[in-house]
């Protein structure tokens, strides 16, 4: 195929990812750092539509990206349905660099490189079309380009002694990368070598791949793999010599699937039995005197403040999560909460439907830019489990959706944990007659009416499945760091008591442990 011919091919399948909203197709542009990744992706922009092409590289870790966990600046460049996006060296470059470098141990390298399969395996199953290339070149050949560089008055500036330090450490860099293909290459999420010795042919290879990704996307068959690009003969090749593109068996792909001992949750299905009754476990006849709550209350707000305040000091973020039945008293439980903490450090999330904007991404991705920065206090009046609540019981997630997704948000908490921050999740628990009583109670209040919506009672209606998607919940994510908190909320004070209570407990485990 002729060049024009191959960028009008590409061209008009990008134009038709847009117009159905397939995908969207994210495409990793890796290699040493002495291989043409900038102007590779300049001229994809060239040849593409770069309104509908959205370009993505860094540089050092920012002061806000530091105060977050490592994925945030990833998550945040996700692009919608209907979008290309390049990442030049992706998740893999700071990683890779380190490891190369030892700046970075074996054990922590595998454990990142097994997150990035999960972060991959993720985006696959949402519908993205995920393609991983290597550059590849040899040590000769990028040696004569530094020379010719050096050479040219006009490109000298592209041979500096960084550039020949960068040289001595390619063997260890493409060592590097052959490993962490072993740990990341995944029938959804493949990796293709392509040499670069040759800008022509390398143009080629990368355009057609992209447009072949794209088919795919608009196929609807973004977990097939690719036709090449295995990571067998990448591992057999030698470390200066171009890994051969030869298509994966089975068996490496197999053996490149995350372990259960990296540290992550195992992706395991929906358990086929009911999960165990946690919610008619609560006692909802625990009360507290009204003066004795008074009491305690100002107590445990006391003991928040000075922990938010320390874990400020400290650099501490924390999470809480509110989730409950209509009526549960979740805003009165956060307004307790923030009437103890310092306003300028804590930010209050509620959460409705997704806007056209939310949906046109991983579910995730709402919930992925509001994570605050270090020593903030972020509070998500609803959250993420959305998905396997009224996602699942209104159908508005398929089961395959909502199943995976005990997995997902298990590795998206983990990722938190592991970043340092404190993350506390919350289910106010009352029976079904009182929930009843603060619905007609709502209706009979002037001030308090908005709140009561047909909604509300159609939800009640399905109260049992509402609490088989709970107690599920509960089960398939309630875990050794992150543990739910089972609120007994018939009496509003006992309730209140409790929150305010476990949540700087919390804090104050943390700022022990630091």
């Amino acid at each position: 195929m002729t060049e024009t011919a191959l960028r009008a091919d590409l061209l008009g399948a990008q134009h038709e990812l847009r117009k159905q909203g397939a995908g969207p197709v994210l495409v990793v542009l890796a290699g040493p750092e002495t291989v043409d990744r900038g102007d590779t992706a300049n001229e994809l922009n060239a040849w593409m539509d770069p309104r509908w092409l959205k370009t993505y590289a860094w540089g050092e870790t920012s002061d806000e990206e530091r105060e977050r966990p490592w994925f945030w600046r990833y998550w945040r460049a996700l692009p919608p349905r209907g979008l290309v996006a390049l990442y030049l060296s992706g998740w893999y470059g700071p990683p890779i660099q380190e490891f190369a470098e030892e700046r970075c141990g074996k054990t922590e390298f595998d454990h990142r490189m097994r997150r990035a399969a999960r972060f991959e395996k993720a985006m696959v199953d949402d519908g993205a079309v995920v393609v991983k290339i290597w550059l590849h070149v040899d040590k000769k050949v990028q040696r004569e380009r530094l020379m010719a560089f050096q050479a040219d008055p006009l490109r000298r500036w592209r041979a500096g002694e960084d550039q020949w330090r960068r040289l001595r450490r390619h063997a260890a860099v493409v060592k590097v990368w052959k490993r962490a293909a072993r740990l990341t290459e995944a029938p959804g999420a493949p990796w293709l070598v392509i040499d670069d010795s040759d800008a022509t042919r390398r143009m080629e290879r990368v355009a057609t791949t992209v447009r072949d990704a794209i088919r795919r996307a608009l196929d609807g068959a973004a977990g097939a793999p690719a036709p090449s690009g295995g990571v067998a003969a990448a591992a057999a090749a030698s470390s200066d010599g171009p890994p051969a593109a030869t298509p994966a068996s089975s068996g490496d792909v197999a053996a490149s699937t995350p372990a259960p001992s990296d540290g992550l949750p195992a992706a395991t299905p929906a358990p086929a039995a009911p999960s165990p009754d946690h919610l008619s476990a609560l006692d909802l006849t625990r009360t507290i005197p009204a003066k004795r709550a008074l009491v305690e209350l100002e107590r445990q707000q006391g003991r928040l403040y000075e922990a938010q305040h320390l874990a400020r000091e400290r650099g501490i973020s924390t999470i809480a999560v509110f989730e409950g039945w209509d009526a549960s008293g979740k805003g009165g439980a956060v307004r307790r909460c923030t009437a103890a903490l310092d306003a300028r450090y804590f930010r209050i999330v509620p959460i409705a439907a997704p806007t056209d904007e939310e949906l046109a991404h991983h579910y995730l991705w709402r919930f992925w830019r509001h994570i605050g920065r270090a020593g903030h206090v972020t509070i998500f009046d609803r959250s993420w489990y959305g998905r396997v609540l009224v996602e699942r019981v209104e159908q508005f997630a398929r089961p395959d959706e909502w199943q995976r997704a005990y997995d997902e948000i298990n590795d998206f908490e983990e990722q938190l944990i592991d970043h340092g921050a404190v993350l506390v999740k919350f289910w106010l628990h009352v029976s079904k007659e009182e929930q009843l009583e603060r619905f007609r109670r709502r209706q009979e209040t002037p001030h308090k009416q908005w709140k009561i919506t047909g909604e509300d009672w159609r939800n009640r209606e399905k109260w049992d499945a509402y609490a088989g998607a709970v107690n599920a919940m509960v089960e398939r994510t309630s875990t050794r760091r992150a543990p739910w908190t089972l609120v007994e909320g018939n009496d509003k004070r006992y309730a209140r008591v409790k929150v305010v209570k476990t949540l700087a407990s919390a804090i104050r485990r943390a700022l022990k442990r630091r």
